[in-house]
């Protein structure tokens, strides 16, 4: 469905019973597809991995027929040109796009060169490219980097790199294969909200792929979800997100304040049709319009229902002696570059730990510090009791397992199978019986044990980097962004995955930006920014302190800034540690009742 306002403008993009296959004996990627982007449009496109979300970009951009070859039926139009009766380069002035894997994106060794690069190759003239450069990387908010070289910058400030280098050309259309993934809740923000101005103040046609469901529902005006390279559902996007059900068996998430309105349709507390809230201020609106005045004068604060996903203290961290100690760490790229300083973290077999904050904050060189990759320049890190500075990486590693932020950086071997056995074997275990270890884990990821990783979606291919971590049975796990680019079915494989390594004893360490995530699984939480520990504690403690929040520039869970409003507005009753749907739900169903 297409707004009204929006079937009157002219498309700037169709695509008409597209077929495609990078195979001949290939399933299609793409399956009968028909879509009409009108110009100026903000489309969002949701699924689960595999679901064809990518080469619908590449079809757009004309990547698709110019640089993926494969049986192509059906026409794609880009600004009336048929894609396949023009150049890259014509298709390339009317759409930028920015590709799910940055890496490959790059260009140049200094951000500077990397946005020139593309400015004089399209013959912008020379009196005008200093200011676009500038406006670019100021609108990103990335103008401090200007002189960096790309291979210090963290994933999330590379990726912001190349959105500022395709903003500068000025395309009509952008088409973003999830801008996000990599980046903290605050950029990811301002991304869209940078998107959004494009759209509005610039006429810019904006189609994001994208797996963060609540900025896409916060700011597209149209929603496509896809699914076994079909269109499944089309729709604003309270239509789509108030098909919550289909959404699920899609494998799609929906934002937690859609979940707390759902349930109370589901309940009766709320009318049928209510519309799904969509952020904390329509799900604050909904709940305060559902409480009876005065039915909460007599009721207190109670506790929250525990979380489902983390675990009690568990007994056998008790007592135990700590496996991973950081005391007094510093450690410097090198002058005028990111270092990290004063870094005290100790860790106890069985933890979860979170590591959050600003893309740059240092997190990944905790990780490096923490693996061996990085020596401190000060300080000292302990791992299973062993200072590591005179330690070889590979002893290190018989402790420590990492999953990296890029997959396709640990991933070297033919088969699904053999990469997932090849950690084992490097230490010693025989083939067959790594082999047999590799088989199960494989098969309870659900992935494919004969085909090549690299044939794999984003998702697909991060799931068996995990898997090569899992079957190791580390002390120590390190996970750098475990669910970057993880549909949602992924995401709960992933992490109820991770819950379950840090029941049987290992300590894990994750860096995410998901807040999701982390308040789901999380016991613990640290806290970083401009390189130093700004906090460590209690997973709802940490989220529920907003001016800490502030200073990390990150932005709590959903349900808890809907507590924190709901307890100013409507009840105290939502003020002590609620950080689940289930308790905004039971706590507005006791109140009703009251009513």
């Amino acid at each position: 469905m297409t707004a009204p306002d929006e079937e009157s403008r002219p498309p700037i993009i169709e695509l008409d019973a597209v077929n495609f296959s990078y195979a001949a004996d290939a399933a299609p990627a793409l399956d009968a597809v028909s879509l009409r982007i009108a110009a100026g449009e903000f489309l969002g496109v949701i699924g689960p991995s595999g679901a064809g979300k990518t080469t619908l970009a590449c079809a757009m951009s004309g990547a698709i027929p110019h640089h993926f070859r494969g049986a192509l039926y059906g026409s794609v139009t880009v600004d009336g040109m048929d894609t396949c009766e023009v150049s890259l380069t014509d298709i390339s002035r009317v759409v930028g796009s920015v590709l799910q894997d940055i890496d490959t994106q790059m260009v140049a060794s200094v951000v500077e060169d990397e946005m020139l690069f593309g400015l004089e190759n399209f013959g912008v003239p020379h009196d005008q490219i200093d200011g676009r450069l500038v406006e670019a990387l100021e609108t990103v908010g990335i103008a401090d980097l200007r002189d960096r070289e790309i291979a210090t910058l963290s994933g999330g400030q590379k990726q912001k790199v190349a959105i500022a280098a395709i903003l500068a050309l000025k395309p009509r259309v952008l088409v973003m294969d999830e801008p996000t993934a990599a980046l903290d809740p605050e950029s990811s923000r301002l991304v869209f909200e940078t998107l959004r101005a494009v759209n509005e103040t610039a006429g810019v046609t904006v189609v994001v792929i994208e797996q963060k469901v609540a900025l896409l529902s916060r700011y597209c005006s149209r929603i496509a979800v896809m699914g076994e390279g079909r269109i499944q559902i089309e729709g604003t996007p309270h239509e789509v997100f108030a098909r919550a059900t289909d959404l699920r068996r899609l494998g799609v998430d929906s934002p937690r304040t859609v979940r707390i309105s759902n349930s109370l349709v589901k309940r009766g507390l709320s009318p049928a049709g209510t519309d799904p809230s969509l952020d904390v201020a329509e799900a604050e609106g909904l709940i305060r319009s559902l409480v009876p005045a005065g039915a909460a004068d007599e009721m207190p604060a109670s506790d929250p229902a525990p979380s489902p996903h983390v675990p009690a203290a568990r007994a056998h961290a008790v007592g135990a002696e700590p496996v991973v100690e950081l005391t007094g760490v510093g450690f410097s790229y090198g002058p005028g570059a990111a270092a990290v300083r004063d870094l005290d973290v100790t860790v106890y077999p069985g933890e979860l730990v979170g590591i959050v904050g600003q893309n740059g904050a240092g997190k990944t060189t905790l990780t490096k510090l923490l693996c061996g990759l990085l020596r401190p320049s000060e300080g000292a890190v302990r791992i299973a009791g062993m200072d590591t500075a005179d330690l070889p990486t590979s002893k290190i590693a018989a402790h420590v397992a990492t999953l990296f932020q890029n997959p396709d950086r640990q991933i070297c071997k033919d088969t699904v199978l053999d990469e997932v056995a090849f950690g084992l074997e490097l230490t010693g275990t025989d083939a067959a019986t790594a082999r047999e270890r590799a088989r199960a884990v494989v098969e309870r990821f659900g992935l494919p044990l004969d085909e090549s990783p690299f044939v794999l979606s984003r998702g697909q291919r991060q799931m068996v980097a995990l898997a090569s971590v899992v079957v190791m049975e580390p002390e120590v796990v390190l996970l750098d962004e475990p669910t970057s680019g993880l549909d949602y079915r992924e995401c709960m494989t992933v992490m109820e995955t991770v819950r379950e390594m840090a029941e049987r004893g290992s300590a894990v360490i994750m860096v995410c930006h998901d807040m999701e995530v982390v308040s789901d699984f999380a016991e613990r939480i640290v806290v970083m920014a401009d390189g130093r520990i700004l906090a460590r504690g209690d997973a709802a403690a940490i989220f529920a302190d907003e001016g800490l929040m502030h200073a990390a520039s990150v932005e709590a869970p959903q349900v808890v800034r809907l507590a924190h409003r709901l307890a100013e507005s409507v009840s105290p009753a939502f003020s002590i540690g609620v950080t689940e749907v289930a308790d905004i739900v039971r706590i507005t169903e006791e109140l009703i009742h009251r009513g």
